[in-house]
């Protein structure tokens, strides 16, 4: 990750920031893990610093996408950005079938839950949801009021509306009139300065990502404790077993089809993707992703400001593994295994309900709800189901934390085979070392 500066800071916290920024996050994650086992639940006293970190970077989010996507749109000719669009999306979808597919075989294989016989526990939450039609979720996209959508947090219809804003701004930077030329040219370099300026506010917030880091951390273990792997413990297995092998066969392949060394991709995507484990928030791990992904993959801002944005809306390949072995893990654990016909629907449910799940913390339990109630398991009050569904939530966070920097590692995944296949990758960036770096 980019520093405030490059020279030598002095005074009291010079030791601070003139360490490098990568062993200051693994000293807080480490030391973070260690207070909250010794400390236990007292140790939410910091919970605050590491909400103060996660809103840091949610608070820039809205304007990241907004000045980049414009941009973006303002400098592609609008029958490019159709082709790089098409190509996004194909690509967002296909993984997410892989990934629930990919979750459901590890879960046949280990079979979590298997065993457990739960029956109702007194107390158990229940919540009613309706999974999204494909028309409402279509014309959601479409914002009433674009304002609205921005100051609310809902990215696809502030995609849609950016990106109409784009175009619009990019066919008048070609206008015949010179008036409207100029004009077009002042609202252009507006934003180009906009996400510089914000690119600067990243680097700023992410100096103090070793305090937050140790927050977040110290308040999981705190909770969880050194049972957090316990029970769940074989949950926890497979969605992980899954989660590799996912990035190694489907990212590491979709990679090598376009001549791109998956490892290389790794050791300079890994900014974007250690920030995304710690925060769990693939919104608010944007801002490092775009840059890592012009100044380490080379990806060219026509490329990734579209593509980026778009992708941690869409792509929720790691909620989708999860959603798969965690459907298992309940019919199991209450004696009622899947068909396959209900594991079908569990597939193309999850893929359906990951178009605009908001990419912040905890979505994926939210989404599971859904998941569950299409197969017929239903989250009642006291329910069996509501027991197994509580036991999962018990250690939301730990896999939270996995499925976050899978789908961060997706999005630029994605974005590099986008580039590649439309020329848009600077492979003199990957002659040179990272830039952008923890």
């Amino acid at each position: 990750m980019t520093q405030i500066s490059n020279e030598k800071k002095s005074g009291l916290f010079g030791w601070y920031f003139n360490t490098n920024l990568l062993l200051r996050i693994l000293i807080g994650l480490v030391a973070g893990a260690v207070a909250g086992l010794i400390f236990g639940p007292k140790i939410a006293a910091v919970a605050p610093l590491g909400t103060a970190f996660v809103r840091l970077l949610k608070m820039i989010v809205m304007p990241v996408v907004i000045f980049t996507l414009v941009v973006g749109a303002a400098s592609v000719h609008p029958s490019r950005l159709g082709r790089i669009g098409v190509k996004a999306l194909v690509l967002y979808l296909l993984t997410s079938a892989f990934a629930v597919a990919i979750g459901l075989i590890f879960a046949n294989l280990f079979n979590p839950g298997s065993g457990m016989e739960l029956v109702g526990i007194a107390g158990a939450k229940g919540k009613s949801v309706t999974p999204p039609s494909m028309v409402d979720t279509l014309l959601n996209i479409i914002p009433t009021n674009p304002f609205g959508a921005i100051t609310s947090g809902k990215m696809l219809p502030t995609i849609f509306f950016a990106i109409f804003f784009g175009i619009g701004l990019s066919h008048l930077r070609e206008s015949d009139d010179d008036r409207v030329q100029n004009a077009a040219q002042t609202m252009f370099a507006f934003f180009e300065g906009g996400a510089e300026v914000m690119y600067k506010v990243v680097g700023w917030i992410l100096e103090v990502a070793p305090i937050g880091v140790f927050a977040l951390i110290a308040v999981v273990f705190g909770k969880q404790g050194a049972q957090a792997f316990g029970p769940l413990a074989l949950v926890t297995l497979t969605v992980y077993a899954s989660f590799i092998c996912h990035a190694v066969f489907v990212y590491g392949g979709l990679l090598t089809l376009y001549g791109i060394n998956f490892f290389e991709f790794l050791s300079r995507a890994r900014a974007a993707i250690i920030t995304s484990f710690v925060t769990r928030s693939s919104g608010g791990t944007l801002p490092v992703s775009m840059e890592v992904a012009e100044k380490n993959l080379g990806v060219s801002r026509g490329v990734y400001s579209f593509s980026l944005p778009l992708g941690a809306t869409l792509n929720m390949d790691g909620a989708a593994i999860y959603q798969g072995v965690c459907a298992i893990f309940v019919s199991l654990a209450i004696g009622a295994p899947l068909a396959l016909d209900m594991q079908l629907t569990v597939i193309a449910t999850a893929v359906l309900i990951s178009i605009g799940s908001a990419g912040v913390p905890g979505a994926g339990a939210i989404m599971l709800l859904m998941v569950l109630e299409s197969v017929g398991l239903k989250v009642e009050p006291g329910s069996a189901v509501a027991a197994a569904y509580a036991m999962i939530f018990g250690i939301d966070a730990l896999l939270d934390m996995g499925r976050t920097s899978l789908n961060v590692t997706g999005d630029l995944a994605v974005t590099c085979a986008v580039a590649k296949s439309e020329g848009e990758l600077d492979q003199a960036v990957w002659e040179q070392g990272a830039s952008v770096e923890l």
